[in-house]
């Protein structure tokens, strides 16, 4: 859902990519194993075609790694078939490809085009679950009962056929309208159940709404984007298949998770003392996620406080296991031990993590090169993660200071967001206090000095609009 969007001129973003080390071009010993292999694509024994599957990505999405069909079981709850691209088939271990792919870890998305894990000619065709054509995918089926609660799990390689390719906002608009198709007519009541057991186990959504940056014409536009609630629902069945795949992995001891410790106490402590002065109320026996998700984040004050919950969810990682259990196996956000296994295309950890769960489920052994590969891949997912992140928050950050360059001087509305907090009550030498704003025209947010109260609306001056130093700041007017 488009909350606001705001043109900017022509921006060129290969500083940012150069900065970044992005690669270009795939070399050519991984482009001809790609070719090779879209050219002639797996099939696998067993068919899943009859399955009526529907993707859901945003829009103009070509690289779809999973496709969904929801069914009522007889005598009661629900059956998630849950089709994952079986990128694993298609890239051969030890090749150029496969190399290739531990040099990028994962797609890097920028406005001007994505740097992505596999060449297009696999990521946005013979391996992308495109519809009406046949693809080798990793079917998951999942059995809930009545409640949401897991009661079965199965998982192959398959022959599956999409029937349609669908975006989140015509699938809310249909939603809305009460004409969901058959494949996806029970998610917003799965994804309501699912959602409903997260926060019973203690887990936490931010949902806070995201800047992108998008093309329009010769120039760019700067979009402040809300998740819609179908969304949120199809997030859900991702979530439910990556702890499906945890609790395989660490029944046969071995795998890759997704990790991040819990909340602690006295953060969630601090959280819980800044809930009053905020107007959120706080019941007694509620969860943090439980709080959050009852808030509307287009409302300041609400926005604040989820912006302040950002510090419940610190040191998510990749956690590598072979024979010993890990310490410490959950995921704190998600409140479960969890696993990432439904991106393939994108992330280069869920290839491996995939066959794990396929050989412990068929009770193989699992194949020595994705065992050798486990305790690699944290390290490498970590570098990849924090590159990813710099160059979305780096395309922002350069969008926001070409929009507002020649408007230094202004004043604008803006929401306080966050406010410094320096340890011991004294400020850092030579920071001036303030804080972090978001705008509300255009949709920018950026750090503004000065006595700023939190979750409240105030004024702001623009100081600083540098496109070279990708940095924009403001001062309390």
């Amino acid at each position: 859902m488009v909350i606001r969007r705001v043109l900017a001129p022509r921006i060129d973003f290969g500083a940012l990519r150069r900065e970044l080390h992005l690669p270009g071009g795939f070399p050519a010993a991984a482009q001809r194993e790609a070719d090779a292999a879209a050219a002639d694509p797996p099939r696998p024994a067993v068919d899943r075609t009859d399955v009526p599957f529907v993707t859901i990505d945003p829009a103009g999405s070509r690289d779809l790694d999973q496709a969904m069909h929801l069914a009522r079981r007889a005598g009661g709850g629900f059956r998630v078939t849950y089709a994952i691209a079986d990128v694993a088939a298609h890239v051969r271990p030890g090749g150029a490809l496969e190399e290739e792919t531990w040099r990028r870890g994962q797609t890097v998305y920028l406005p001007d085009g994505t740097v992505p894990l596999h060449p297009g000619t696999l990521s946005e065709g013979a391996a992308s679950l495109l519809p009406g054509v046949d693809r080798a995918a990793v079917v998951w089926t999942i059995d809930l009962d009545g409640d949401g609660a897991t009661v079965a799990v199965h998982v192959e390689r398959a022959l599956v056929r999409s029937r349609a390719q669908l975006d989140y906002d015509g699938v809310q608009a249909d939603a809305d309208a009460g004409r969901l198709p058959e494949p996806i007519a029970l998610l917003p009541d799965v994804g309501a159940l699912l959602t409903a057991r997260g926060l019973r186990r203690g887990a936490i959504n931010l949902p806070l709404p995201e800047q992108d940056v998008e093309p329009d014409g010769d120039g760019w536009r700067l979009v402040l984007r809300g998740p819609v609630p179908l969304e949120e629902h199809n997030a859900q069945i991702s979530l439910l298949t990556g702890m499906a795949a945890a609790d395989i992995m660490l029944a046969g001891r071995i795998g890759l998770l997704r990790t991040m410790p819990a909340p602690k106490p006295e953060a969630v402590e601090r959280l819980r003392a800044a809930a009053a002065p905020l107007g959120v109320p706080w019941p007694d026996g509620a969860g943090p996620g439980e709080v959050i998700a009852g808030l509307d984040p287009t409302q300041p004050r609400a926005a604040a406080f989820i912006d302040q919950a950002a510090e419940l969810m610190r040191g998510a990682a990749y956690t590598a296991f072979d024979a010993a259990l890990p310490d410490q196996p959950e995921h704190g956000g998600v409140a479960a031990a969890y696993a990432h296994v439904t991106a393939p295309l994108r992330r280069l950890a869920d290839r491996y993590a995939t066959e794990v769960c396929l050989a412990l489920h068929d009770g193989r052994d699992v194949p020595d090169w994705a065992r050798s590969a486990l305790p690699k891949l944290p390290e490498v997912m970590a570098a990849t993660d924090r590159t990813a992140s710099a160059a979305t928050r780096g395309a922002v950050e350069l969008a926001e200071a070409v929009l507002l360059e020649h408007r230094v001087g202004e004043t604008f509305d803006a929401a306080v967001l966050d406010v410094d907090a320096p340890p011991n009550g004294r400020s850092r030498p030579g920071r001036p206090p303030g804080g972090t704003v978001a705008l509300d025209d255009p949709p920018v947010r950026a750090r503004c000095v000065g006595d700023l109260p939190l979750g409240e609306r105030i004024r702001v001056r623009l100081v600083t609009a540098d496109p070279t130093t990708r940095t924009v700041a403001f001062e309390r007017a």
